[in-house]
């Protein structure tokens, strides 16, 4: 069966990604062959792209990390041919067709679009494994949200209210606070120059914090956590490459500027600072498959797609996230 994917032969510039084609051989035993009808993007892709991601593959290979489609060829009872499903890669997913166990796919939910399906996996896993997992999330907590007009922003609105907690949400527009209220997300906050200030304004003190920006706005939640806060960090959007590659002078210059935190004042101040890439789940088959099942159970709503793009255009998609001007998942369909 032919494929075609989008392909860079070294990380370093997102402009060496170009289209191939080639032939896939016969399909493994134990596994699914998808005929791929939407892909997830995520600031994982940039930053592998760019080869600023722990994770990235060495020598040349093929980005993304979820996607969905329709199953083309099956060598497990799991999945039949015909059957509507979603799943996650560790890199892969900018494909037409896709190989994987079964173990990594997850039926597409009743009344989502391929589009949908395709922006739900890592970012609600994201969101879940932080707030649940990591979190610990409890009704009486308070969770600030940073970039909340987001995939993972909007998800994890979505999972603390269902998990009835309080959600307050940081955005860098008007226009992205105005968004989240139709959604019924209030306490939105615009972030000002000074964060810091605006957060001791408002009297603003919170159980748990999402962060996936970086910076002195991560410190500025960090020091607005009561005593037994988490600040749990997923990404660093401050080391976004500005243009195609990377400015190594002043990614090093920020590197150098990054929050530290002491453990001996964590103690004092009887805060924690969690951080983690969710990519190292996808060896923990079991986990991982059962955290995808227990967070749809609080995700009843498919998530917000806010920028589509046709297939042959993902580098037109990759910038416009780069850019940070999106609300919602960016996907790409085929």
């Amino acid at each position: 069966m032919e494929r075609t994917r989008w392909y860079t032969p070294k990380a370093g510039d997102t402009a060496r990604l170009t289209l191939v084609h080639d032939q896939l051989g016969e399909l493994a035993d134990n596994e699914v062959r998808v005929e791929v009808k939407a892909v997830g993007l995520n600031f994982a892709d940039i930053f592998a792209l760019t080869g600023l991601y722990s994770a990235t593959p060495s020598g040349g290979f093929t980005p993304g990390l979820e996607f969905s489609g329709v199953v083309a060829e099956s060598k497990t009872s799991d999945y039949s041919v015909g059957d509507k499903v979603m799943g996650v890669t560790r890199f892969g997913g900018y494909t037409s067709v896709i190989d994987t166990p079964a173990a990594y796919l997850s039926p597409l939910p009743a009344g989502f679009s391929f589009q949908q399906g395709a922006a739900y996996p890592v970012q609600t896993l994201t969101a879940y494994y932080a707030l649940k997992e990591l979190g610990a999330l409890k009704p009486s907590h308070s969770v600030l949200v940073n970039s909340a007009a987001g995939g993972v922003g909007l998800q994890a609105m979505q999972l603390i209210k269902a998990m009835g907690a309080t959600a307050i949400g940081t955005v860098r527009s008007e226009a992205k606070q105005a968004f989240l209220a139709t959604r019924g997300d209030e306490q939105v906050l615009v972030r000002e120059d000074d964060f810091a200030a605006q957060l001791m304004r408002e009297g603003i003190h919170i159980d748990l914090v999402l962060d996936g920006v970086g910076g002195a706005v991560q410190k500025a939640c960090f020091d607005a956590l009561n005593p037994m806060g988490r600040l749990i960090v997923f990404g660093a959007a401050e080391f976004t490459p500005g243009k195609r590659r990377p400015n190594y002078l002043k990614a090093a210059i920020k590197y150098i500027r990054r929050p530290k935190y002491d453990v001996m004042d964590m103690i004092s101040d009887n805060k924690s600072v969690m951080a983690f890439n969710l990519i190292w789940l996808y060896e923990n088959v079991a986990y991982l498959s059962g955290l995808m099942e227990a967070m749809q159970a609080y995700t009843t709503e498919p998530p917000h797609v806010g920028h589509e793009f046709p297939f042959n255009e993902a580098p037109a998609a990759i910038e416009l996230l780069r850019c940070g001007n999106t609300m919602g998942k960016v996907v790409l369909t085929l």
